[in-house]
This record gives structure tokens, C-alpha cells and sequence, in this order.
């Protein structure tokens, strides 16, 4: 009876405790320290809706610390700086840091071929290294725009290992590597394999060892396991379309080293020290961190080891932005003037780096120069008009080999063209000059249209920032 007792008191105690937490902090904003100018620029973010957790270092002391908005809708959980969020891509950094220790510990030469750890990568013809990976230099296609030309969407599971797969199938690259820069995710995970293979141990024991666990982050991994459990972590959320509210948008994504570390404020403000402490790299690492890469001919990026490397207003900064599902997420450093400043947002309109520059402008402002200028955007040229019967010459089925998709094309009742797949929305394809189209799918932004010998059409490539001339083949 005794035992039955203490049940119900325990019960009503967690009850208790989740009512005040409901209607407590996510009405304040704030953790402390705060600044209420830092405060105003997330006053909309307050309340029963997804908002963000915010940190600013200055000089080595937390100078804002704070919470805002909702981590969990249906329970009404409050952000603090304690909630855990997935930062997407500010996760690059911790995957390079992990490779460059394990070049300082003799394990890894980051200019050796990678396929002499990965024997399952294709040879494209040409040495891929740790380091073309680091840099985007490898002309590696990022994963994102080829899973989704295989109909795979960005709330299905998305695994690590799906991901190798994928990339172990793939018959071709965008250059050769080193000369050209082209934003790659999958380079970064196929790092991260190279990094398990060479330490004998998964990636995520990796970074726990000689990252997270010496600076203390102990509530920081990276999600190998989509399944677990994390106390404590914020649901992403996005608008609803036309309309009011917002609709969680699942987040099933294990992609090691290029995305999926899940951290707290807290643990993170223990990252941007490391950059004034050099507790875990030191002095050398942390230099070598913030170097760009350099193309073959010899042209600097403004891509370090994980880190953008550029400048606002007038002032160097570094850092990296990331965005999956509904998080949002932004980190920069002002390395002249010691301020280093995290937002993660938990709802895809949150804008964490224009936050993030206005949070700046509190403490620095006076230090700038003027403001950029907005650029209007140049008008589309004119695209060629082409009547339902010229369109018919390009209607069909379209497979690429190397993803297993198929795409089929159709001139509808309106006299467009249009991709389908049975699991992408459909694309209008509109043409934008001969035999080249754009679809209002933002996985087909250019279709070049092939023709073999007799001028017939034979099939198309799909082209983006971080996809090459990926064929489909035109079917029988």
C-alpha cells in the first residue's frame, strides 16, 4: 500500500512539475544572463509557438543566455537553454575537428585516397581525399537533391548507412576533385566513415572521446539511431501553408558529420570557448580550423574546415548556418572582436542568420561599417514558346540507373509539360532555351534535354548547385 502511495505522489509531483513548466519560462524569454536589446529581437518568438534558444559569448563570459517559444507543441514544453536541438549543418565543424585529431594522432593522412579505407566507393577515375571532403572540392553530388530525384523525401528515414548506399551506386562526379568547390553533405558523411574505419571506432564514439567528453558537452552526440530516445529534444515544426498554426515535420535523419549533432545552448557555449581556450585542438588546430581551402589553380575559398569563412560589415567572422526538416540554425564568430553568437530555431521561418547579425549589431554595432545594400534580383530572360506538339517530342519515360527512378513525362490538358513520380509532386517543366527546361520542383531546377545520332531525343540531365549532369535515360 506504502509503495502504491508513493506511485500516486510521484505522478501528481511529474504533473505539477510539467504544469509550471507549461505556463513558466516560454513566457519570459529569459534564462539569464539577458540583454533585453537581444530579447526584442526574439519578442516574436514568444509564447505557445515554436521559437528558439539563443547564446552570445563576449570576452570569454555568456553575456546572453536564453530560451523563447515552445519546444514541444503537443505537451507545451518551453525552450531553454538546456532543450536539445538538431543544428543540421553547424554540425560540419565537429567533423572536420574530428579528422584533423585524427591526423595529429597519426591515424588518418588527409591527402591519401580515401578508397584505401572505403573500398565500396566507386573509382570515378581520379583520387578523392579527406580533404577535397573537408573543403567541398571532391565533386562528390550532395545527397539531398539525388535521394529526392529517387522520390525520397526529407521526412522519410534517411539513414547513414541508406546514404553510403546511395553513394557507392553512383556512377559519376560533378568535377574532377579540387577544381571547383560544390557544396557536398555526402562528402561529409563519406568523411566520417573514413574517420570509423582509421580510429576503429563509430563516429560517434569518436567525437565523444576527444571532443564532447573533454569539454564537457555531456549532453551532446551525434543521432546514429533515429529511434532513440533524447531527453529533452525540440520538435521541428514548419508553418501551416496558407493557413494558421504549425505541423511537425519528422525528423529521421542520421547523417553523420554533415548533419544530426544534437546539442543544448549550454553544451554549445562550451564549443565557442574552445575557440578562445584551445582546451581541444589547440593553438595549431584552432588556426588551422579557420584556413580556407584552395582549389588546384591555386584560388582560395571562403570554406575552412567545416566553417565559412567571410566578413560583415567590415569585420571577419566565421561560422556555418544548417537547416533539416524545421530546424533552423545559425553560428557565428568575430574573431577580432572575441564575440561569438549560436541560434537554434525550431520552425523553418525562423531566419536564425539575419537574427544572429542583428544580435551582433547589440554589442558591435558601433564598430561596422554601413549596412549592405539590397540587391534586386535581374529579370529571366525570355524563354522560348513552345506549342503542346513540340512538347510531345520530349514526353516519356525517363530512368536514371544509378538511383532507380523514374520519371515520366507528359504533355497535360493545359498544354505544359510535366515530370511525375510516384513519389514527388509533380514538376511543370517550362522552357527556358533550346531543349533546356526548369521546373517548379525545386529538385529539377534545370532539364537539358540529349539527343542521340538521328536527333531524336534519347534522354535528359538534371543540373543544380550540387548536382551534375545526373542522367535519366529515356526508355523504350
Amino acid at each position: 500500500m506504502k509503495r502504491t502511495t508513493s506511485i500516486a505522489r510521484a505522478a501528481v509531483g511529474a504533473l505539477i512539475l510539467l504544469f509550471f513548466a507549461a505556463c513558466g519560462p516560454a513566457a519570459t524569454g529569459s534564462a539569464g544572463p539577458a540583454h533585453p536589446e537581444v530579447d526584442a529581437i526574439f519578442a516574436d518568438l514568444q509564447g505557445d509557438r515554436p521559437g528558439a534558444a539563443v547564446g552570445v559569448v563576449w570576452n570569454g563570459e555568456v553575456v546572453h543566455r536564453a530560451g523563447y517559444g515552445t519546444a514541444h507543441l503537443d505537451h507545451g514544453v518551453p525552450i531553454t537553454p538546456g532543450t536539445v536541438f538538431d543544428i543540421a549543418s553547424i554540425s560540419k565543424q565537429f567533423g572536420a575537428m574530428a579528422a584533423l585529431l585524427l591526423e595529429s594522432e597519426g591515424d588518418l593522412d588527409l591527402d591519401a585516397d580515401v578508397r584505401g579505407a572505403v573500398p565500396e566507393l566507386p573509382d570515378f577515375g581520379a583520387v578523392i581525399t579527406a580533404r577535397h571532403l573537408i573543403h567541398h572540392t571532391s565533386g562528390i553530388r550532395d545527397w539531398p537533391h539525388t535521394m529526392a530525384l529517387g522520390g525520397i523525401g526529407f521526412t522519410d528515414v534517411i539513414s547513414f548507412e541508406k546514404i553510403l548506399r546511395m553513394l557507392y551506386q553512383q556512377q559519376a562526379i560533378n568535377f574532377p576533385p579540387g577544381s571547383e568547390y560544390a557544396y557536398s553533405n555526402t562528402g561529409y558523411n563519406l568523411l566520417a566513415r573514413v574517420i570509423e574505419v582509421q580510429s576503429r571506432m563509430t563516429f560517434r564514439e569518436y567525437t565523444e572521446s576527444r571532443i564532447f567528453g573533454p569539454l564537457g558537452m555531456t549532453r551532446t552526440h551525434f543521432s546514429d539511431d533515429y529511434l532513440e530516445v533524447v531527453p529533452g529534444r525540440a520538435e521541428s515544426y514548419a508553418p501551416v501553408e496558407g493557413g494558421e498554426g504549425f505541423r511537425r515535420m519528422p525528423n529521421q535523419l542520421t547523417a553523420l558529420a554533415s548533419s544530426s549533432l544534437h546539442t543544448t545552448m549550454d553544451d554549445f557555449i562550451r564549443w565557442m570557448r574552445n575557440y578562445e581556450t584551445r582546451q581541444v585542438g589547440g593553438e595549431e588546430m584552432l588556426r588551422t580550423m579557420v584556413q580556407p581551402g584552395v582549389l588546384t589553380n591555386g584560388d582560395a575559398l571562403d570554406y575552412a574546415h567545416g566553417l565559412s569563412v567571410t566578413d560583415y560589415r567590415g569585420l571577419p567572422t566565421f561560422g556555418h548556418g544548417g537547416s533539416w526538416v524545421g530546424y533552423r540554425t545559425n553560428f557565428v564568430r568575430f574573431p577580432e572582436q572575441n564575440l561569438s553568437i549560436a541560434v537554434f530555431c525550431n520552425v523553418a521561418d525562423c531566419n536564425p542568420a539575419a537574427r544572429a547579425r542583428r544580435v551582433a549589431e547589440v554589442f558591435i554595432g558601433d564598430l561596422m561599417g554601413p549596412a549592405p545594400e539590397a540587391s534586386e534580383p535581374e529579370p529571366d530572360p525570355d524563354a522560348p514558346e513552345l506549342t503542346a506538339g513540340q512538347l510531345r517530342e520530349y514526353a516519356g519515360s525517363y530512368r536514371s540507373p544509378e538511383l532507380d527512378s523514374t520519371f515520366d513525362l507528359e504533355v497535360d490538358a493545359e498544354g505544359r509539360l510535366v515530370a511525375t513520380h510516384w513519389r514527388n509532386d509533380p514538376s511543370v517543366l517550362a522552357p527556358t532555351g533550346a531543349d533546356i527546361f526548369k521546373g517548379d520542383q525545386w529538385f529539377l531546377p534545370e532539364v537539358r534535354f540529349v539527343r542521340d545520332g538521328a536527333g531524336r531525343v534519347s534522354g535528359f540531365t538534371v543540373t543544380g548547385t550540387r548536382v551534375r549532369d545526373l542522367i535519366f535515360e529515356r526508355q523504350e
